[in-house]
């Protein structure tokens, strides 16, 4: 495993999704939730709904020389792709880290490795299918506090993919 240069570190960028499906032929990319890294500072940024685009997307990736997910070369990375037509891997480096979980013995989804490796969640309980949920509340019926907690839950997936990243030390 190749470690970023002190150059690179202010290149990275941790991602994570929200959708209603598993699948991008019948369901809608709902949040996309993206942490910039630039070493000494951090910017975090969402996009919900109708704000998500390709072109927003690429703009911050041409920032970005690594890109850090969980399970994102199987799921987020080909989401994305089908719904905007983008392969965000050829813009930047993507490094999935849930195969640096795999090496270590530590199987499961990220809130599973999280608590293997005693990463506190502070929106324990909620889920993929609860994610759906909450969409739909927000879609559906205006409720303004399950987007909120929506966002909150995506924003606490991206975060910790940098704290996942700092134990493994990659």
């Amino acid at each position: 495993m190749q470690k970023l240069r002190p150059s690179e570190i202010g290149r990275c960028a941790y991602l994570d999704i929200e959708t209603t499906s598993l699948s991008p032929s019948d369901g809608d990319l709902t949040v996309i939730g993206l942490l910039l890294d630039y070493g000494n500072s951090q910017d975090f940024i969402q996009w919900v709904g109708g704000e998500i685009s390709p072109i927003k997307l690429l703009d911050l990736c041409e920032k970005v020389k690594t890109l850090y997910t969980y399970n994102g070369g199987r799921f987020d990375l080909p989401y994305i792709q089908a719904k905007l037509g983008i392969d965000l891997t050829q813009h930047c480096n993507h490094h999935d880290l849930m195969y640096d979980c795999w090496q270590r013995n530590l199987y499961g989804g990220l809130k599973e490795v999280e608590r293997q490796l005693g990463i506190e969640r502070k929106s324990a309980g909620i889920d993929g299918r609860m994610a759906v949920r909450l969409w739909l509340n927000y879609k559906f019926h205006d409720d303004e506090k399950a987007l909120l907690t929506l966002l909150g839950y995506n924003r606490e997936d991206v975060l910790n993919l940098k704290v996942l990243r700092q134990k493994l030390k990659i």
